[in-house]
């Protein structure tokens, strides 16, 4: 695992495979591409394993936060070509690309991106909700280049995360761009020096968990579908979520944990 997650591993869900899952004791789950070998590439297996930790992050209620990052100072160089050609897919039915891309988790995902993330790995990182990077990390979308397309979801989402004219040049070129330049563009919100990229994104996701479970989920929601509500039922819409919000046992616990100036304990009901 690139970087260091500190002393306060209570569990690890899975010690080897093409996935390592390690629970931490705020309810983040660190779920780290653990093929070295061949740079992270996702074969089928990653897939499946990859897409197996997802679901129990949404399942688990008492995990909050998932983050995603790469073993040996990589993040994931993309499809294992070479499992491609053996006619090994890495897409899941339902669930797409790295059990990832067509259907992200109800909680939010947190990318702790070292060295390269490229095609495949670069869409695994436009699916995550926000994204740690060291200063020399690298992007890219270099499909074109190989006769093929992005098509999990690199060419969906990028020109909603950076400039359409910059999304346009990346994707058409395949040319790499650099962690500094994303984090100028929005793609990155935060930068780390080398090695330092998996650290900071726990600290993120550990503070992203303290808060209420069924707010967050909410929010986040909100955030990601929001955009395609009709502009007509926008306010509506919102307001179903505010309801159940509102009429939720945390929300009388913040209220009570707010007044008595103490911490909340938050049942996620």
């Amino acid at each position: 695992m690139s970087g260091t997650i500190g002393d306060d591993t209570s569990e690890t869900v899975t010690a080897d495979g093409p996935v390592r899952t390690d629970r931490l004791a705020d309810g983040v789950l660190v779920m780290t591409l653990d093929r070295p070998e061949a740079r992270n590439a996702v074969d089928g297996e990653t897939s499946r394993a990859l897409g197996a930790a997802l679901a129990l992050l949404d399942s688990d209620p008492g995990l909050a936060v998932g983050v995603l990052t790469g073993a040996g100072g990589t993040f994931c160089a993309g499809m294992d070509l070479k499992a491609f050609l053996r006619g090994d897919k890495p897409e899941i039915p339902g669930r797409g690309f790295g059990g990832l891309t067509q259907a992200p988790p109800r909680k939010p995902l947190v990318a702790a991106v070292e060295g390269y993330a490229l095609a495949g790995g670069c869409e695994l990182v436009l699916a995550c909700d926000l994204v740690v990077a060291a200063e020399d990390a690298s992007f890219g979308l270099p499909e074109v280049t190989l006769g093929l397309i992005a098509g999990s979801g690199g060419l969906l989402r990028l020109p909603s995360r950076v400039p359409r004219q910059v999304a346009m040049r990346l994707a058409l070129t395949g040319d790499r761009f650099g962690a500094v330049d994303a984090h100028t563009w929005g793609l990155v919100g935060e930068l780390t020096p080398p090695g330092g990229a998996l650290a900071a994104a726990v600290a993120l996701a550990a503070r992203i968990a303290r808060n209420a479970p069924l707010a967050v989920e909410a929010t986040k929601r909100i955030i990601v579908e929001s955009p395609d509500w009709p502009s007509t039922e926008i306010w509506e819409r919102q307001q179903a979520e505010l309801d159940r919000i509102v009429e939720s046992a945390d929300a009388r616990e913040g209220a009570s944990a707010f007044a008595e100036r103490r911490r909340p304990q938050w049942q996620g009901r």
